[in-house]
């Protein structure tokens, strides 16, 4: 049986897409450079949106990330009236952003599992 989706997800789905070219295209704020949308969950009543985002070449520091952070905080009602324009929704949920570190786990696991692997084959040919 196929999974439904619900209107909300849909939703997510869409002002995840819209966000995601809004930062990329029309956001100046160096603060914000190389940041992508990695999920947005919206609330049943559409009051709110929490944005995960993640920066691609990942941040050096939690200061980073906090300042990051800040800076689309500090740009969510420029972001939020650019979606209403996009987006057709009779009321525009508050944007909460939020930083998502599972692509710096996945590279981290990645490196753990690579690493298990050589070391597997070491021991392997010294047998």
């Amino acid at each position: 049986m196929a999974r439904e989706f619900s209107r909300t997800s849909r939703i997510g789905e869409v002002m995840q897409r819209e966000l995601a070219q809004l930062i990329q295209h029309e956001l100046a704020d160096p603060r914000v450079s190389l940041v992508t949308v990695s999920h947005v969950d919206v609330t049943a009543d559409l009051k709110y949106a929490k944005v995960y985002v993640t920066r691609l070449n990942g941040f050096d520091s939690d200061e980073a990330a906090e300042e990051c952070l800040q800076g689309l905080t500090k740009a969510s009602g420029f972001l939020r009236k650019g979606l209403a324009k996009r987006v057709k929704l009779r009321v525009m949920p508050e944007l909460q952003f939020r930083y998502d570190n599972s692509l710096e786990h996945g590279f981290y696991m990645d490196a753990l599992i690579s690493k298990a692997n050589a070391d597997n084959k070491n021991t392997d040919d010294e047998s």
